[in-house]
């Protein structure tokens, strides 16, 4: 691994598994990514191979600190009970076991939402901000991270809440997809973004929304029909933070 990292950094997601040493000092990869596809069928042993290849392929040192962005709630020591992206044969694993004993190192895993937002608060939009982050990740399913002072608050897998009879954020955040396949205006994009965040907003009176994901890239065009009274900035790591972040983690576990 390159003298100019600090830490490595995977982020595993339903199509892809990426993987980059990370300069901690900078909050940018050290060098470029691997990225290998997920396979068809993610069973752990699958995807823990993976993870094993990409430590080999960088030459990752022992003292090294990895950290792993996983699409799940992760809770140390305690086996995992929901599963949305990956083969449901992760129920009732212990993430962070089969990941170290697959690597022959320990590694810390983190929820990948939780990753992408200490990125964010440590290296990008929302570094130096006072009291309550909440960092959203908007594409084809919603992740959100709450950071309070520099703290995070984890696995608050506010996506999967019902925010009305007829609508969850999972639903609303189809309709972001499913508008950029369409070709359709930004303005529905915004709209339904605004559905996503004003309930957050409303009760959590956060003193910042980050804006990462999918829609991300072209936020300059919809974040104006967003009516919220809290201000949102998008994300500056943007694709890099589970990855960056999921590194800055490990070192401070390994700390």
């Amino acid at each position: 691994m390159i003298e100019t990292a600090q830490a490595f950094g995977v982020d595993i997601g339903g199509s892809g598994i990426k993987a980059a040493p990370v300069d901690l000092t900078k909050g940018d990869f050290a060098e470029p990514r691997l990225k290998i596809l997920t396979p068809e069928v993610s069973t752990p042993q699958a995807v823990a191979k993976i993870v094993k290849q990409q430590l080999d392929h960088f030459e990752v040192p022992e003292s090294a600190p990895v950290g792993i962005a996983f699409p799940a709630p992760i809770k140390p020591g305690q086996k995992l009970d929901f599963m949305a992206n990956l083969d449901q044969s992760w129920i009732g694993v212990d993430v962070t076991e089969v990941f170290s004993e697959a690597c022959g190192r320990p590694v810390v895993v983190v929820n990948d939402a939780d990753a992408a937002g200490l990125a964010e608060v440590q290296f990008g939009a929302a570094k130096g901000q006072d009291g309550l982050v909440i960092a959203t990740t908007l594409g084809t399913g919603i992740g959100t991270a709450l950071i309070y002072n520099g703290v995070l608050i984890p696995n608050t897998e506010l996506g999967h809440i019902i925010l009305s009879a007829k609508l969850s954020g999972r639903r609303e955040v189809c309709l972001l997809r499913d508008s950029r396949e369409r070709g359709t205006g930004l303005q529905e994009v915004g709209q339904a973004s605004d559905q996503v965040l004003r309930p957050y907003g409303k009760v959590l009176q956060p003193d910042l929304f980050t804006v990462g994901g999918g829609v991300s890239r072209q936020s300059e065009k919809f974040l104006p029909y967003v009516d919220i009274k809290t201000p949102i900035v998008p994300a500056k790591l943007r694709n890099q933070a589970g990855i960056v972040g999921a590194a800055y983690y490990a070192s401070t576990k390994q700390q």
